[in-house]
């Protein structure tokens, strides 16, 4: 049965009810349920954009179709949907095998449904898969969010839908054929992106829901999914420069005289960060006064220095902490089906705050304001601990209701939204929240995601270019790495000298420059009571690698902040249209054919080409210059032009990485 609901085209049949209808210029939102009514959730698209006219709705005994604009829906007798393009190309077509519409040209034996609702006994909730057919073995796929695999185009692959330490899954993809997809569901889940069958899988859940939108572009497509799902704020001044960080700064007057060796070599610093266990107590989210004994008076010299402090916020809740009890009280902690109240181990066994509930984020930011913000501190690091141990086992406040928790993916969003909207109400227009997951949506929470706790290794480096290009194209324009990656990495090591080199040059080039690490050898404890337990990692300044890498590293903190006015521009579009900072080739040139194949170049904004040193002991690379423009080396003298439509070879000695400045 075919209805129309106001500007929505409902089908119905059995148990199932289907709903498509327009959700902003050449888009469609799909939702289908077999329960009594539509859940109610929006989830992502939390913001309804506009149309500009009414879609054109028109049913028959057969089908019935639904047109907005560039995108249309038609649905069969018996519920198989396909949605096509203003030049009737197929975007999607459900991969349905079953004999329930004899007129279906695929109709098979196999009974294989393309919503498939696997009930969960004695639940209100399914195992959902959503199968669809692959129209293009050829096609190629972008975004989906950070995935520690080196591949750019994802067609092919099998990613896990949930977060963890390194991994965040944000489920939008755009598409070469003209589309991209919100796949509008927080739950735990997996998609396959098959040169077959491509699905979608939540492993709890009330009801399929996607947005789906038709462009003529890449840059359309990615605009169209800011205005569904929102764009950052604008990145504030200190945001464009360099920010030092290390694991982890022990003591008040060693972070100090950090920032001040920054300014008695006249080195561009910006931000610097004070890191995990500066508390005595998880959960008390205050400095430890035994090595942080004045913080008002440490924010003070640093703005004397003209730098920023960012402090590390972990949603951790030691049960002897001092705020525990009235916690545990006012049900501001996880709850478990079972057993003890343990979400992570480290210095003991803390739960999580809960922040689904958001009365414990206000409670949360009540305390970060009194400790930090009212002392001067305004940006703050969200370190998720570990999420993946929030993956399963906890049952929130029975939130979800089902068997395999969800806020692995929707956590990561409720705790930037917690202090997003706790610093707007302190008067913070210009929000940063550091954070290592994020989930679609996230961007309009300042969510600045670093790629996490990963190896130093150039396997690893060349696995952080994937996935910094990919979260740009799912709508999280605000992205870091930890220069020369986190797990160890001796400073005295030339080998690792190299790579510590090769990934700075690259971080001049990203929206983010900052360091971070847990260097070797570790430093010897500074003392013996709080967070002192937690060995700090050696020294990790540009001046602990040497005088060559420091001379290199010199160089491009000055390139960086040669960049500031242009970088100031790209966070401009981030914020007004949803830009990513640092794109694929193909999102500045979709017509040349070739800018789709390169997977080791990015674009900077629309002018400056990239082309990272990804391997050790390479002096030379080659290099793909977009069609239909001229190009420049970017050494700011003696800059010699190229024609595009060329690949060329590149000298990129240690001191250097090839950037070309289109005309």
């Amino acid at each position: 049965m075919f209805v129309v609901d106001g500007t929505r085209l409902v089908y119905q049949y059995d148990d199932e009810t289907l709903w498509v209808e327009p959700w902003g210029a050449n888009a469609l939102r799909i939702r289908a349920t077999k329960q009594a009514q539509m859940p109610t959730e929006d989830w992502a698209l939390d913001q309804v954009p506009t149309i500009a006219a009414a879609p054109a709705i028109s049913i028959n005994e057969t089908s019935a179709h639904i047109l907005n604009d560039k995108i249309q829906a038609s649905i069969g007798s018996r519920g198989k949907l396909v949605i096509t393009n203003a030049a009737g190309k197929t975007l999607l077509e459900e991969y349905q095998r079953n004999r329930k519409d004899l007129q279906d040209p695929k109709c098979s034996a196999l009974s294989v449904e393309a919503r498939e609702f696997k009930p969960h006994l004695g639940m209100t909730d399914w195992h959902l898969t959503y199968r669809l057919e692959s129209q293009d073995r050829n096609e190629r796929i972008y975004g989906m969010g950070q995935y520690q695999q080196p591949f750019l185009d994802l067609k092919g692959l099998d990613l896990e839908l949930a977060q963890r330490n390194s991994q965040a899954s944000v489920p939008f993809a755009v598409s070469s054929l003209g589309y991209g997809l919100l796949w509008n569901n927080p739950s735990l889940g997996r998609a396959v992106l098959g040169k077959n069958i491509m699905s979608f899988e939540a492993l709890s859940t009330k009801a399929l829901d996607y947005w789906i939108v038709a462009g003529d572009s890449p840059a359309e497509i990615v605009e169209a999914y800011a205005a569904a799902t929102g764009t950052p704020p604008m990145m504030p001044e200190y945001g464009l420069g360099f920010w030092q960080c290390k694991l982890r700064y022990q003591s008040q007057e060693e972070l100090l005289e950090v920032a001040r060796e920054h300014r008695r070599r006249d080195l561009p610093l910006d931000v610097i960060v004070v890191d995990f266990f500066h508390w005595a107590k998880q959960g008390e989210w205050k400095f430890d006064p035994a090595y942080w004994p004045d913080p008002a008076a440490m924010v003070e010299e640093l703005k004397q220095l003209d730098v920023e402090l960012m402090v590390s916020i972990w949603p951790t809740v030691d049960k002897t902490c001092e705020n525990y009890p009235e916690m545990l009280e006012r049900g501001y902690i996880i709850r478990a089906d079972k057993g003890l109240r343990t979400a992570y181990e480290i210095n003991g066994q803390p739960p999580y705050v809960d922040f689904t509930n958001p009365a414990a984020g206000a409670y949360l930011w009540d305390k970060v304001k009194q400790n930090y913000w009212d002392k001067g501190i305004k940006i703050f690091w969200l370190d998720e601990a570990e999420p993946q141990y929030t993956i399963y086992d906890f049952d929130i406040w029975r939130y979800w209701k089902g068997p395999v928790l969800q806020i692995g993916n929707i956590y990561p969003r409720d705790y930037a939204r917690a202090f997003h909207d706790g610093m707007r109400a302190s008067g913070q227009t210009d929000i940063v929240n550091l954070a290592r997951c994020a989930w679609a949506g996230s961007q309009k929470y300042g969510a600045l995601v670093w790629s996490g706790d990963i190896a130093c290794s150039w396997e690893s480096f060349r696995c952080q270019l994937a996935a910094g290009l990919n979260m740009g194209m799912a709508g999280i324009a605000w992205w870091s790495t930890d220069i020369g990656g986190f797990h160890g990495g001796d400073t005295t090591d030339e080998a690792f000298r190299e790579l510590f080199v090769r990934w700075f040059q690259w971080a001049t080039f990203c929206p983010v420059m900052r360091m971070h690490g847990d260097r070797e050898p570790k430093q010897p404890r500074q003392g013996d009571t709080g967070g002192a337990w937690m060995l700090s990692g050696a020294p990790n300044e540009v001046w602990s690698y040497g005088e060559e890498v420091y001379a290199i590293c010199k160089k491009y903190l000055q390139i960086r902040e040669s960049l500031r006015d242009y970088t100031r521009h790209l966070m401009k579009a981030a914020h007004e249209k949803g830009t990513p900072i640092i794109r694929p080739l193909f999102y500045d040139f979709p017509e040349d054919e070739t800018a789709w194949e390169i997977e080791d170049q990015y674009m900077f904004g629309s002018k400056l080409l990239v082309a990272p040193v990804l391997h050790a002991g390479v002096k030379s690379r080659s290099v793909y210059l977009p069609l239909g423009f001229q190009w420049k080396t970017f050494n700011g003298q003696d800059s010699v032009g190229f024609d595009g439509g060329q690949t060329i070879v590149v000298d990129c000695h240690m001191d250097s990485m090839p950037v070309f400045l289109k005309q």
